[in-house]
């Protein structure tokens, strides 16, 4: 990872150190954090990453977890950084919506992965 690694998520600082760090202290607090990567996919100089992270905020066996997208894109691949990111909580069919609109059902069977 390039030292220029710009971070557009506002729980962690620039830099692949700053990334080492804050996932070292997840990993620490947390014996049960994972990242699952579903699809990487990569074309030239863009490339997309889709992950569920789970169980980072939380020991709950039954955590779904938090979908990732990470998109880099305009030649930065090779320059390491402008990259775009999303995160979006990981429901059930029951609750299509956990934390923020619990007990939602989803309008769909298509699921997040």
């Amino acid at each position: 990872m390039s030292p220029a690694y710009i971070q557009h998520n506002p729980l962690i600082a620039n830099g692949p150190d700053a990334l080492r760090k804050f996932f070292g202290q997840i990993t620490k607090e947390r014996a049960k954090a994972r990242v699952v990567v579903h699809k990487i996919i990569a074309v030239g100089d863009y490339v997309f990453a889709h992950v569920n992270f789970l169980n980072l905020f939380n020991d709950d066996p039954k955590d779904t977890g938090i979908a990732g997208g990470r998109h880099v894109q305009d030649g930065c691949r090779r320059k390491g950084h402008r990259a775009l990111g999303r995160l979006q909580f990981v429901g059930t069919p029951e609750n299509s919506a956990p934390w923020f609109a619990p007990n939602v059902p989803c309008a769909n069977p298509n699921g997040m992965f």
